[in-house]
This record gives structure tokens, C-alpha cells and sequence, in this order.
């Protein structure tokens, strides 16, 4: 290391001339100048204060860095936080859902640019997540090429990122926190989002305990309240059987196809409480239709939807195992006559795919979600007054699932039959949908009044 006592310094100096002001600290150290520009006065002032206290007590200053000995920083052991991060996302991705990448990667487009140094020539923040997203979160095969621009803003991002040892530093730990409270757009984030992001970070940071990188995971150390995430239906989203069977019957008026075709898909999620993702992938081979009585669906896969690039097939639909279930594990489900003679219209209207799924679009794909959505909240205007089509009352196709379970259970059918046949757990189940069909309120305050007069 080359170093000198000949240093000069500048006053601060503003630059105006970039879409944030930028405040430049300019010194002279053996005739070659240095700088290095901060967001706010007060940060400059602190490093220019820094420098010249150092040259005051005498200390030697690096030439090719331009800093005092006190102020060079020691080469980073161990990865930066972004290295740790692409190796976390690609070391779970083959045993991973493409929701589960999707959510992984969500979280870390918050946190990766968060957990940065303060260095010149910052990128726009909508650079840095188009980066992450389309390249730097992805193996190596499914990597998008980056234009010379977006190569500029992978390398700043990679002599900016801090040290993953840096995490084990309470004040680091709260701009992470602060980071995924925060929308893109720099609002509130909903409780739920945060819950979600805390949860890929405490689990990051579980692997790095498990590789030795830190002793104990720092996040526990760190007294940290979010917002309560909502966990329980809203029972003004669930609608009573004449509701149902009203919006039922709507779903077919809805377009030239699209309606007919997908009434049998909202039937499922309401009569057998089939996630929506469960009802895409149905095969008729899971399904027993006899001509009196109830039927049976023995479920065993499930099509979510995802992005193309975190999903194995590179598609948008893939089919998977049953979700918190073991590959091929099933799902028995019986399905009232209603429901029967629904399916077997369907299939004689509509056959099925070549892979044997009853629901399927005219070229024989999958219907998105923003399709059988548009659908729903068209049914939802045919067949509800004015008021209740503008409140929450089954504002989503699978606020139908969750009239289905609370009618279950307030029917009587044992929690524990209701969980089996949901593919829950009884105490979530009783955490989550235990809730009152629309109407029964009312039922309820006249059993009250009736003992209140006696």
C-alpha cells in the first residue's frame, strides 16, 4: 500500500444536475484528486469531518483510495448479502412450488437493494429489482441477457452490496425491516406482504446459521412488532346457499363460452370447497359421477398458476402435487348430486382435454386467473342487488370455498371431517373459517329477542 502526508481538501460542493441532489466531497491526496458524493449535507459534512480529523492527528492517508488508515475497510471474509441470496433462492429451487421462487425472490427485491453501501451512481430502484428479477434470482439457464445498461447497474449492485456478516448488526436488521414494510411505490406494504417477506428473510438468514455463517439467527435477537396480518375470513365475504346457487346460475349468461364453460369450475369450488388451483387440474378420472346420490372427487394434483420464469415447464400452468401434501398423496372429497349433475352436463357439453381435465378453454389450455376473475364479477352484477355486488360479498371465486366450509361446519359436520375434506389442519381450520353465513346473524338476534320476551 502506497501512502503520503500531502493531502488538501475542497468545500462541499452541490450537484443539481441528476434526478436527486447530490452533495460531493472533494480532497487532493498526493496531487490526485478524490471524491465521493452523499444524498444528504449532513452525511458529507460527517465524512469531510472525518478526513480532515484525520490528517490533523497525523495519520497517513492510501493513495489509491484516497483514505486515512482509520477509514480503510478491511476486505469483506465470507459472501456479500447478494451472493448469499442468489445462492439461497437457486440451492431451493428444484424442491421448490413456482409460487414459492415467486415469493422468495418478491422478498429479496425489497432487501437486496436495501442492504447496500452508500456509493456513487446509485441506479434507478426499478432498474435494480429488473435486474434481480430477470437475471440475477435465476440459474443460470433461465437468466434473461442483459442490455450494456442493466450490466452496469449487476456490477454496481455487486461492489455495493454489504457483507452478509454486516446482518448480524442490529441497526442493519432494521433497514431490512423497514425495506419489506415498505411497497415499490414507497407506501405502507399490507400486513400480510410483510409477514410473508419477514419470513423469506428469517428463513435466509436460518440457512446461514446452517452454514456456519452466523451462531444463532440475529433476526430473533431483534424486538420487532408488524402489523397483525389478517388471518380469519371476513364473514361479510361469505354468501348463503340461495346466494350461491344465484351466482351459479349467473356464470353461464357471462360471454359466448367463456361463462358456460367455466360454471362447472366455480360449482367445484363451491360444492366440494376445491381451491381454485385444485378445480384447474380436475381430471374426470378423479372424479366418480353416479346417476342417484352423492359422487366422489379423489383429488390428487393441482394447477397453479405462476410466472413463466419461475415455473419447471416454463409455462404459466403446472401441474403439481396437492398443496402441504407429499407427491401423489390424495384427497377424498365426497360431492352432493347437485354437484354430480353438474359435472356430468359439463362433460357432456364440453368432453375433455387430451390429458383428461374437465376444465379447458376452446385450445384445449387453462383459464387464467384474471379470465374466470373478469367472469366472476361479471356473474356477480347479474345476480346480486346493486349494494351487495359494491360490497365484499363473494368478491372472489374463492370466497366460495370459504362459504363452503363455514356451511359445512355450521351445518354440524364434524371439524374434524370438514379439515379432511378441505386439506386443512382442525385448528386452522377453526381459526379460519369458522365464520357465520350471510343471514345468520340475524337468525341469531331473533333467538336472543325471543328470550329476552319470555
Amino acid at each position: 500500500m502506497s501512502i503520503t502526508y500531502d493531502v488538501k481538501f475542497w468545500e462541499i460542493q452541490r450537484r443539481t444536475d441528476r434526478k436527486t441532489s447530490a452533495f460531493i466531497v472533494r480532497w487532493k491526496v498526493a496531487g490526485k484528486t478524490k471524491s465521493k458524493s452523499f444524498r444528504t449535507k449532513g452525511l458529507a459534512d460527517s465524512f469531510l469531518s472525518d478526513l480532515r480529523q484525520a490528517a490533523k492527528a497525523g495519520e497517513a492517508f492510501d493513495v489509491a483510495t484516497g483514505l486515512p488508515g482509520s477509514m480503510l475497510t478491511p476486505e469483506p471474509s465470507g459472501p456479500s448479502f447478494l451472493e448469499f441470496s442468489q445462492s439461497y433462492v437457486i440451492g431451493r429451487w428444484r424442491g421448490s412450488a413456482a409460487r414459492t421462487r415467486e415469493t422468495d425472490a418478491y422478498a429479496l427485491l425489497s432487501l437486496i437493494p436495501a442492504l447496500v453501501n452508500d456509493m456513487p451512481g446509485r441506479p434507478d430502484a426499478a432498474d435494480l429489482r429488473e435486474v434481480l428479477r430477470t437475471h440475477a434470482l435465476l440459474p443460470e439457464g433461465r437468466r434473461v441477457a442483459l442490455t450494456s445498461e442493466l450490466s452496469a447497474v449487476l456490477r454496481w449492485l455487486e461492489k455495493a452490496s454489504l457483507p452478509l456478516a454486516d446482518l448480524q448488526e442490529a441497526r442493519v436488521l432494521r433497514i431490512a425491516l423497514d425495506a419489506i414494510s415498505a411497497t415499490f411505490a414507497g407506501k405502507e406494504a399490507g400486513a400480510n406482504t410483510v409477514r410473508r417477506k419477514r419470513a423469506v428473510l428469517h428463513h435466509l438468514l436460518g440457512a446461514a446459521v446452517e452454514q456456519k455463517v452466523f451462531t444463532v439467527n440475529p433476526l430473533d435477537e431483534i424486538k420487532w412488532t408488524p402489523l397483525k396480518a389478517l388471518t380469519v375470513v371476513d364473514p361479510r365475504t361469505v354468501v348463503n346457499p340461495t346466494q350461491a346457487k344465484k351466482l351459479l346460475a349467473a356464470v353461464p349468461k357471462v360471454g359466448w363460452t367463456r361463462g358456460p364453460r367455466l360454471k362447472a369450475l366455480f360449482a367445484c369450488i363451491y360444492y366440494a370447497a376445491l381451491r381454485p388451483e385444485e378445480a384447474a387440474d380436475l381430471r374426470l378420472k378423479d372424479c366418480t359421477l353416479p346417476d342417484k346420490g352423492w359422487g366422489m372427487i379423489i383429488l390428487e394434483r393441482a394447477r397453479p398458476q405462476g410466472t413463466k420464469r419461475w415455473t419447471n415447464s416454463g409455462e404459466t400452468h403446472e401441474s403439481r402435487s396437492l398443496k402441504h401434501r407429499a407427491d401423489k398423496e390424495t384427497r377424498e372429497i365426497p360431492i352432493p348430486p347437485a354437484l354430480v349433475a353438474v359435472l356430468k352436463e359439463h362433460i357432456e357439453s364440453y368432453g375433455t382435454a387430451k390429458d383428461g381435465r374437465l376444465f379447458r378453454t376452446a385450445t384445449d389450455g387453462s383459464y387464467s386467473s384474471s379470465a374466470y376473475s373478469y367472469v366472476w364479477q361479471e356473474a356477480r352484477r347479474l345476480a346480486l342487488t346493486s349494494d351487495q355486488a359494491a360490497s365484499q360479498l363473494a368478491a372472489r371465486p374463492y370466497d366460495l370455498r370459504h362459504a363452503a366450509l363455514s356451511l359445512w361446519l355450521n351445518a354440524g359436520v364434524p371439524a374434524t371431517e370438514v379439515a379432511k375434506r378441505a386439506g386443512h389442519g382442525v385448528d386452522v381450520l377453526l381459526r379460519v373459517y369458522a365464520k357465520c353465513l350471510d343471514g345468520q346473524q340475524e337468525r341469531a338476534n331473533g333467538k336472543i329477542n325471543n328470550a329476552l320476551d319470555e
